[in-house]
């Protein structure tokens, strides 16, 4: 048995749906733990674009999909994807998709008060996609949500309502807003329950199983490490923990059972939204890797920030989230750069610094130390073998694997699943590069 994470290592939008789609292969399981509807995926398969925020990749490949307890769910956005993918020709069945019994609901006052609130906060404001993650998750970890169970018991539903109104709609008459009609959301999640009970089941009892019969389960994160709630750029960060530590609660699994962990890093940075970026490109160059990188996010088709490749943060992800290995994305969008800039250190209020601090005033002061890396001007587009790379990009990717202290173990030179180069298997963690095994 070997069970694998994927996580982001920056500010998310590094891949991961890529890596993880062409991991499924090896999987029998894979599992999202955490966010939400927020976060998307993007997966290329025989020329066809799935785009997946909620739904684990494996579903378009008949794989057991479970959704965890630690990602809040809100059903109509959930019941909307699944349509769409079936429409694609997926078969999404209750064999195929679980999702916990005792997993959060997002509700559309969620989304109303994230909006709501977003724009009150005026140029100060945080950047949400305004889905209302952040407040679902607030009434969670206050213990007034509304879980996927509580849908089976009219009773418990209209008593944790009536609860959950009390607090809501004493802010929202503060604000001078319309307060939530309980009746009509009761009646809501009525009509909605019938169609998400049917695939609510009690997923950790699942996955115990699946280990005892050595089943590979592949559990896929979202967003990145640097949006961490404890770990990223507070308060510019989502509302949940997105690094690996995040697996065992937000899925019910032990801590031991979790044999590899993968980061998925980009050649170049990336954001999102507002908040901290200290290698931000506002020129040419960065418009150039935005365009040939395709930089829009899946969910808000929002123009990404875009950057050069900040080791200083990547290393952090890594020792903080124990990462094993990583999988480096968009190395062909650097095709045709003569010269590339990594960020090897920060410089803030005088001090140099080789971690992120956790000061918000700190992050926002900070200067990036650069070093220059030759480029390799040839095409790599489409390259799926590790002796068809240039020299110089061969030292780049070494380079890289020297400073943030962790070993490359995929490249991706492209959107395709098959456009992708390994070097050890994080199923098997044996090497793949000394018998040119190529992966198509």
């Amino acid at each position: 048995m070997s069970n694998v994470t994927v996580v982001g290592t920056q500010w998310g939008d590094e891949g991961k749906g890529k890596i993880v789609d062409w991991l499924s292969e090896s999987a029998d399981v894979v599992v999202r733990f955490q966010g939400g509807h927020n976060a998307g995926h993007t997966l290329v398969i025989d020329g066809t674009i799935y785009k997946l925020s909620l739904l684990p990749s494996g579903v378009v490949r008949g794989k057991l999909s479970i959704i965890g307890n630690g990602v809040v769910v809100d059903p109509w956005a959930l019941l909307d994807e699944i349509d769409r993918v079936i429409e694609q020709g997926i078969n999404i069945t209750t064999d195929i998709l679980k999702l916990a019994e005792n997993a959060t609901l997002v509700l559309p006052l969620h989304g109303y008060l994230d909006r709501v609130r977003e724009k009150t906060y005026g140029t100060s404001k945080i950047g949400t996609t305004g889905r209302g993650i952040g407040p679902a998750y607030e009434d969670k970890v206050a213990r007034r949500a509304i879980r996927i169970c509580d849908l089976e018991d009219d009773v418990v539903l209209e008593y944790k309502i009536e609860r959950l109104l009390e607090h809501h709609n004493t802010l929202l008459h503060g604000l001078n807003m319309k307060e939530i009609d309980g009746q009509d959301l009761f009646k809501k999640l009525k009509d909605v329950a019938p169609r998400i009970l049917q695939y609510s089941d009690v997923v950790w009892l699942r996955l115990e199983e699946a280990c005892k019969s050595g089943k590979r389960i592949l559990f896929e994160g979202a967003q990145g490490a640097m949006l961490d709630v404890d770990h990223g750029t507070y308060p510019f960060v989502t509302s949940s923990n997105t690094i690996a530590g995040q697996v065992a609660s937000g899925a019910g699994i032990g801590l031991g059972k979790i044999d590899y962990i993968l980061g998925v890093c980009k050649a170049y940075t990336t954001r999102v939204g507002a908040g901290p970026f200290p290698t931000e490109l506002n020129n040419d160059i960065g418009d150039l890797i935005s365009t040939r990188g395709n930089e829009f996010g899946t969910v808000t088709g929002r123009r990404r920030r875009c950057g050069w490749l900040d080791i200083v943060s990547v290393r952090q992800a890594v020792k903080v989230g124990g990462i094993n290995g990583i999988a480096l994305t968009k190395l062909d969008v650097f095709d045709k750069f003569d010269e590339l800039k990594v960020c090897t250190g920060y410089r803030s209020d005088g001090i140099t610094l080789q971690y992120l601090p956790a000061s918000m005033s700190r992050q926002a002061n900070i200067e990036p130390i650069y070093e220059t890396i030759k480029g390799w001007k040839e095409n790599t587009n489409g390259l799926c073998s590790w002796s068809q790379l240039p020299v110089e990009m061969i030292k780049y990717v070494r380079y890289i694997e020297e400073l943030i202290e962790a070993p490359i173990d995929l490249l991706s030179t492209g959107p395709k699943r098959e456009d992708t180069i390994m070097i050890h298997n994080p199923f098997t963690k044996s090497s793949a590069l000394n018998s040119e095994i190529i992966i198509s």
